[in-house]
């Protein structure tokens, strides 16, 4: 069955597809809009299975897209989240050295951080860190009194109603299988229903690689083919109530740069809860939240973090590096979450978010972290750059 036409139609109901969609209400308010989403709700997926960080800016290369759009963003979500009421906890987070060998990756972060003008950045010894994590061990942390924790699953909701509000539609139930051309435009068919719509914006995360391969008429400016989203799973750990007072806010270890994950680390949430980990192991399937859904056979890390998927011993002993009073007794099973990773036809992991153009389209195909934190300004970019190339009138 059609529907009336749309002039933009954004696939993905993630904080990312929300947010482009709650400023193109915004820069554009006679515009016919859309937002399609596969599951019966919104927000279920890597926006619903994060540990819901505020980062800082504190990893990513000077210059790059995350660099800028995670400062950017994180200020234009605090300044959203004061609008309407939504509660968050800027709480800090130290990033930990526990061995001489880290410092000079630790000195790097401290320089990253800076030139991407993150606030009140400082190097601190043990002492500093035991008035701040009176329960960490380390000879020198990089402390981040800016990152903080939030809801995200909340703010996607804020941002939903906004769009709602500002005469935006958002369909649940509604995976889009087939794209076509058809009259200078698209028609979009769903598992139930068909829509036409000029222009198109894939912000479909875990499967952005294969909404675009489904617009048909690619040819100049098309995205990447040999691009693909290689999902990864991250598994955490919940420390028991009575034990959660030996974090206070957040704390991590030095982060390898060549790899875009953070490594296992604790995180105080929201809701009073404190997580510890994840590992960031290959997940099998899309959607592979159980531990058997995934594979180890991915570069030289990935084996460390299997064999911490599947034995406690070598995930608590990781977790002492950094706490060392922790024992396993202290944890419970906690949640899982995929994250969309895009790899380049060679096997590279794509450092930065990729945002490519193609016909009547916008694709986001690759997010991830810091994406819900720079969601607002991702949301920006995308619509300016809409704006442009769509031709779009106020």
């Amino acid at each position: 069955m059609a529907s009336r036409p749309f002039d933009v139609t954004i696939i993905g109901g993630g904080i990312v597809g929300l947010a482009t969609a709650m400023e193109m209400a915004q820069r554009h308010p006679r515009l016919g809009l859309l937002v399609l989403e596969k599951e019966k709700e919104i927000a279920l997926h890597q926006t619903g299975h994060n540990s819901g960080v505020i980062h800082s800016g504190i990893y990513y290369r000077p210059g790059s897209i995350k660099a800028e759009t995670c400062v950017t963003g994180r200020k234009a979500l605090i300044e959203f989240c004061d609008a309407e009421g939504i509660p968050y906890d800027l709480c800090g987070k130290v990033i930990v050295a526990t061995s001489e060998e880290e410092l000079p990756r630790l000195e790097e972060l401290c320089r990253r951080g800076s030139a991407n003008g993150v606030q009140g950045l400082e190097m601190i010894g043990p002492e500093r860190l035991k008035e701040i994590e009176p329960h960490a061990y380390g000879i020198k942390a990089l402390h981040a009194p800016s990152t903080g924790i939030i809801d995200f699953p909340r703010v996607a909701h804020a941002y939903a109603g906004r769009i709602r509000r500002r005469g935006g539609e958002i369909r649940t139930s509604q995976e889009v299988k087939k794209i076509m051309s058809a009259d200078g435009g698209l028609v979009l068919e769903t598992s139930s229903a068909e829509f036409r719509s000029k222009y198109l914006i894939n912000c479909a995360g875990l499967f952005s690689d294969r909404v675009a391969k489904m617009v048909s008429g690619r040819s100049e400016g098309e995205p990447e083919s040999d691009l693909r989203i290689i999902p990864f799973r991250g598994e955490y750990y919940m420390i028991v109530p009575e034990r959660r007072s030996l974090v206070r806010g957040l704390i991590y270890p030095v982060a390898d740069p060549r790899f875009p994950f953070l490594g296992v680390h604790f995180t105080r949430t929201i809701h009073g809860e404190v997580e510890a980990g994840p590992n960031a192991v290959l997940a099998l399937a899309r959607e592979g939240y159980q531990k058997t859904d995934f594979t180890g056979k991915y570069w030289r890390t990935g084996f460390g973090e299997m064999h911490r998927s599947f034995s406690k011993p070598a995930f608590v002993k990781a977790l002492q590096r950094l706490l060392p009073e922790i024992k396993a007794e202290d944890l419970v099973p906690g949640g899982a979450g995929v994250r969309a990773q895009a790899v380049s036809g060679t096997g590279a992991l794509l450092d930065d978010f990729v945002i490519k153009e193609s016909a009547n389209a916008i694709h986001v195909l690759n997010a991830p972290s810091p994406g819900a934190t720079s969601s607002i300004a991702i949301g920006r970019a995308i619509v300016e750059m809409a704006t442009k190339s769509f031709s779009l009138n106020s």
